[in-house]
């Protein structure tokens, strides 16, 4: 959207994950805030004086909020609202920290267990888990000092069986919402 610019490439104004996403991380998406996207909430924000987060807005939440986290995109958008309540009650410096250390773990991820169908699940594991979930779950994968020696679909199988029942714990359900 001409006119509108993002400091912050981690987390959109809207309460996307930006930097967990993997459409950013294979270079096919700029971001709602490089100019190339046509996104009515950026020109709400145009229209509202520029800010840089929604809940900045006197009107937060409005009605384009209603049923914003009931489909996904490339992203999951099952915490939105609740991702930008957390920004804004820690202080967007530290919930980008949090983000930066989750982008650590989903390249780590991706570098060693993503055997070429597993780039999706961990984008939506390392967004809707706690970061203390995800640390835990990379100890237990460490752990385990026989997953070096299985092959290498069975360690990615034993990984995500890892995530999923640290997902099943708090009824999460890892994998996006389809629109139908």
């Amino acid at each position: 959207m001409k006119g509108f610019e993002r400091k912050n490439q981690l987390f959109s104004l809207c309460g996307l994950n930006c930097g967990l996403c993997p459409m950013l991380l294979g270079n096919y998406c700029g971001g709602c805030g490089n100019g190339n996207q046509s996104c009515r909430i950026a020109k709400c924000s145009l229209e509202h004086g520029n800010i840089e987060y929604c809940y900045e807005c006197r009107q937060y939440p409005c009605e384009k909020y209603q049923h914003i986290d009931d489909y996904d995109s490339f992203i999951t958008h099952k915490r939105r609202k609740a991702d930008l309540e957390r920004a804004k009650n820690m202080g967007i410096e530290q919930y980008n920290h949090e983000q930066q250390e989750k982008a650590q773990i989903l390249s780590y991820l991706l570098s060693n267990y993503n055997d070429g169908r597993r780039k999706t699940f961990f984008c939506v594991a390392v967004n809707l888990l706690e970061l203390s979930e995800l640390q835990e779950a990379i100890k237990q994968m460490q752990e385990n000092n026989e997953l070096p020696l299985l092959p290498f679909k069975a360690q990615c199988l034993y990984v995500v069986e890892v995530f999923q029942k640290i997902a099943e714990r708090r009824n999460i359900e890892l994998k996006l919402i389809k629109k139908k």
